[in-house]
């Protein structure tokens, strides 16, 4: 090992390099292929491997704590050089970046890539002891809308008049087909739990392996992000054995809602409806796949028992709206007026004052066990609003890590995303979340990306349609927030339940329903661009996440107009096929799930990377131009023969997409693309 006794002036003048630096072929990450074990104990030792194009560095050095430790060049593969070096154990967090010495100059590589600056972030990161379920990195994962998704019992329907909700009685709708409503939140169309049973062959055929719930717990609302009782599912989702067909009439208060009190609270009711839940979780499991939840832990509704406000639970007497020495009068935050705080100003929302009472801090921490736990046995969580739980930060973390401590108590292998816009790094170090819903690293790029719309649909830049300087750069600014294992499993969606449908986007218009109207939404859509973020998404690291009716062609405005029920029979066959190509190559090819990212080729309007490891190398390209393009890969930069073949596993155009598996030719590391006008393409090196 006569390497690292050399001085560095003997090892320049051994190794000067006759060629100009290939920044482009310099490369590392923290996936598997470049760190080992990529998810470290304390205990660990852990090799950090980096690669140059072939004898073209003078040296390389790992650069930690404000030392530089020299790396090995242990092996030449093709036109690469890799380099490895050894770290020892610790128990702390370590941030690190590469220096390269390319004969008198110096570069440094960090997530943002090569440059000759001295680096002040963008760095990589070796968190200790964080450890993701592995059934989640890079699931395909389905999110279900119940109310939307399929109705498969009418007997559990909220019925036109049974109760009132902000002032106005709620509407059971008779066609299942009908257009979302502003006053959304009020209507049902009544899709349930048994309607995901009755098409858990669908999905399962369709290749998904995680479905997420948005809530099912009791509430008044279709979109039931306030919760009425933690404790049990919606008989409305679930089963209704004792009824009452007592309805209201405009004006009634709720006191007289005797039909929605005896369904909401009666205890058959809701025993059936957990039973019928834990068969559903049953059901998913025997198939090999996996159920999240909603949790919604900062605020609860103001039907909810421990504030009754719509006096539901009268009889207990408990409630702390009207009630004197309620045991739950801390549960709230009280304004001076005696009002209490609705989370951003609704008052359908009250916050929950989890931080000052030692009570509520301990059930909800019992309902997130209860859930995960047997007989129902949930596979995790996914948050909402997650880090507004409480008034501090400080706070925020400390219940984050006991809510983790106590949900992997009941559940080791459940998994913990949340809902977080913004630098989520502080709650991903192994303590608190296991990820997050993409939207910084995926769902804004991608969407400004291909169609130059905002999220919502309401702002059109562009300056950032087809920028794909800007993607890259927006890319590895914000996945540096995000460590490896939280990445691995972020939910990476094209389209929810509080965003436009990513099809509308794709016609480049700004709209929302209320002034729009729903047909608007419809209109100019490109399916071609769809397919092209599908291809993408079924291709990028992380878990791909359909939002129901995505792949069934579902467009819609931004909330509530994103609501639309699924259009059984009426499904657009050749989009579910497509999903299902390309859900069943990410399944049969590892690399597309598990594999390094590396960008090929960055120009207006093109997207060329790669999905690789030792064992396999993959490439795709978007051409999202309107006019067809000729292009030229430096494929050698992941490792490819010089010369050889790339075989088509899928290609898609602006009319349809195929799967014909033709071989195009590598020469000297390049490989020459025609792609035509809005257009896609996965291949293999073989």
């Amino acid at each position: 090992m006569d390497y690292y006794f050399d001085s560095i002036q003997e090892r320049r003048k051994k190794t000067a390099c006759q060629t100009p630096f290939v920044t482009e072929a310099v490369f590392s990450d923290e996936t598997e292929n470049f760190r080992s074990p990529a998810e470290p104990s304390s205990e660990d030792f852990v090799w950090i491997f980096f690669q140059t194009a072939k004898n073209n560095a003078t040296a390389v050095y790992l650069c930690m704590d404000e030392r530089k430790l020299l790396m090995e060049k242990f092996q030449t593969k093709e036109s690469l050089d890799d380099y490895r070096v050894l770290l020892p154990p610790t128990t702390e967090k370590k941030q690190y970046y590469f220096e390269i010495v390319h004969n008198d100059e110096i570069y440094y590589y960090t997530r943002y890539g090569v440059m000759q600056e001295f680096p002040t972030n963008g760095f990589f990161y070796v968190v200790r002891n964080f450890h993701t379920p592995s059934w989640a990195k890079g699931a395909i994962m389905y999110q279900i809308y119940v109310d939307r998704f399929c109705n498969g019992d009418l007997t559990n329907d909220v019925k036109t008049g049974e109760y009132s909700y902000l002032d106005h009685l709620v509407e059971g709708e008779t066609k299942w087909d009908s257009q979302p409503k502003d006053s959304d939140f009020r209507c049902f169309y009544g899709g349930d739990l048994q309607g995901i049973l009755n098409k858990l062959d669908y999905l399962e055929e369709l290749g998904v392996e995680v479905l997420y719930l948005n809530p099912i717990f009791v509430s008044p609302s279709s979109h039931k992000y306030d919760i009425q009782d933690y404790d049990h599912i919606d008989p409305h989702y679930g089963k209704i054995v004792v009824d009452d067909e007592t309805v209201l009439h405009e004006g009634e208060r709720n006191l007289l809602a005797a039909g929605y009190i005896t369904r909401t609270t009666n205890e058959q009711n809701l025993q059936a409806s957990d039973a019928l839940f834990a068969e559903l979780t049953a059901q998913v499991h025997k198939r090999g796949m996996r159920i999240l939840l909603d949790g919604v832990f900062n605020h609860c509704g103001s039907f909810h028992r421990w504030l009754d406000k719509e006096k539901i639970y009268a009889a207990e007497g408990k409630g702390v709206y009207d009630t004197q020495n309620s045991p739950y009068q801390n549960y709230f935050y009280w304004n001076e007026d005696g009002s209490y705080e609705g989370w951003w100003g609704h008052e359908n929302h009250p916050k929950l004052n989890v931080e000052g009472c030692p009570s509520l801090y301990q059930e909800i921490m019992r309902i997130g066990q209860k859930w995960v736990s047997a007989p129902y046995s949930a596979d995790g969580w996914r948050l909402d609003v997650a880090a507004d739980v409480g008034k501090t930060e400080q706070f925020n973390h400390t219940f984050w890590h006991d809510f983790r401590k106590a949900v992997k108590q009941a559940n080791p292998e459940a998994l913990i995303l949340a809902e977080h816009y913004g630098d989520a790094n502080r709650w991903l170090e192994g303590d608190q979340w296991d990820g997050v819903m993409n939207y910084d690293a995926f769902m804004e790029p991608v969407g400004w990306f291909f169609t130059g719309m905002s999220k919502h649909s309401t702002e059109y830049r562009a300056d950032l349609h087809n920028n794909a300087q800007v993607f890259w750069a927006t890319m590895c600014h914000q996945s540096g927030r995000i460590p490896a294992q939280a990445m691995s499993v972020a939910m990476n969606e094209l389209s929810n339940h509080d965003h436009s449908r990513f099809l509308t986007r794709t016609n480049g218009k700004i709209g929302r329903l209320h002034t729009d109207g729903a047909c608007a939404a419809d209109t100019g859509i490109r399916k071609a661009v769809f397919r092209e973020a599908v291809l993408l998404q079924m291709t990028w690291s992380g878990a791909p996440t359909i939002y129901y009716g995505d792949e069934a062609g579902v467009t819609g405005w931004t909330d509530p107009d994103n609501r639309r029920t699924f259009p059984w029979g009426r499904e657009d066959a050749d989009l579910i096929a497509y999903h299902k190509a390309l859900i069943h190559l990410r399944k049969e090819h590892v690399q597309l799930r598990s594999g390094s990212v590396k960008p090929l080729l960055i120009a207006h309007g093109i997207l060329a990377y790669a999905r690789f490891d030792a064992q396999g190398r993959y490439i795709v390209v978007c051409n999202n131009q309107e006019k067809s393009v000729s292009l030229q890969i430096p494929v050698w930069h992941i490792g490819t023969k010089r010369f050889g073949k790339m075989r088509v596993l899928l290609h898609t155009t602006q009319q349809s997409y195929d799967v014909q598996p033709v071989e195009h030719e590598m020469v000297d590391g390049i490989l020459a693309l025609e792609l035509s006008a809005q257009s896609g393409i996965l291949m293999k090196e073989v």
